[in-house]
Formats: structure tokens, C-alpha cells, sequence
């Protein structure tokens, strides 16, 4: 148990730290502006994901936050992950660009499925 829960504060954190902590301290620069308008989004969208995506990783990170509620976060940064692949394959061809968010999607999977293998452990606990 110890194991499963070291591989899912380890990777919940990191899911904290690129999804959250790096787009609130980026997201008005320059270079993330032109990001956004590289893939042919409108700037407000820019500005729209970040807010959903700290809220995201405050509910994965806040143990208090209901179950029901993480798994809304999970599948929000799981369509996240996913769709921001697709652009980057869409707009400028195969690349790393468009393989990283699908990176970033892998660690999204460890922490969900060792977040539920610790809330099944706790409910056989109980």
C-alpha cells in the first residue's frame, strides 16, 4: 500500500505541476499567447483552460474533495490530453509536440488508477 500510495502523490504532483503551477505562471506570456494562436484557438480559450485546469488539480491534490468531483478532474485532463494531441498532430504533423500531451495522459493514468486502488483499500479498511 505504501507503494501504491508513494506512485500516486508522485504522479498526482506532477499532474500539479505541469497542468497547474507551470499555466498559472505562463499563461500571459508571449509565447504561450502564440501558442494558443498557432493551433488556431482564440486567446480567451487560452485563459479559459487555465482556470479549469487549476481547479482541476486542486481537486486531484485537496484530499477532501469528493470522490465524484476527482473523477470529473481526471476525465476533464483526460479529454484535455487527448484533444491537445490531436491539434498539435492536426496543425503542425507528427512530432513530439503532439506525442507529449499523450505523455502527460500516461502519468494521468497511473495517478487515476492508483488513486483507486487506495480508495478501494480504504473501503475494505473500513
Amino acid at each position: 500500500m505504501k507503494t501504491t500510495k508513494i506512485i500516486f502523490w508522485t504522479t498526482t504532483i506532477l499532474i500539479f505541476l505541469f497542468e497547474g503551477v507551470m499555466p498559472a505562471l505562463t499563461s500571459q506570456t508571449e509565447l504561450a499567447k502564440e501558442g494558443i494562436r498557432h493551433l488556431g484557438y482564440p486567446e480567451y480559450f487560452g485563459n479559459a483552460l487555465v482556470v479549469f485546469k487549476i481547479l482541476g488539480v486542486l481537486a486531484l491534490i485537496i484530499p477532501q474533495v469528493p470522490g465524484r468531483i476527482k473523477e470529473w478532474a481526471y476525465a476533464g485532463f483526460a479529454f484535455d490530453f487527448i484533444f491537445a494531441s490531436i491539434s498539435h498532430f492536426a496543425v503542425d504533423g507528427i512530432g513530439f509536440q503532439g506525442f507529449f500531451p499523450l505523455i502527460v495522459f500516461a502519468i494521468l493514468i497511473i495517478s487515476y488508477v492508483t488513486y483507486h486502488r487506495i480508495q478501494r483499500y480504504k473501503n475494505i479498511a473500513l
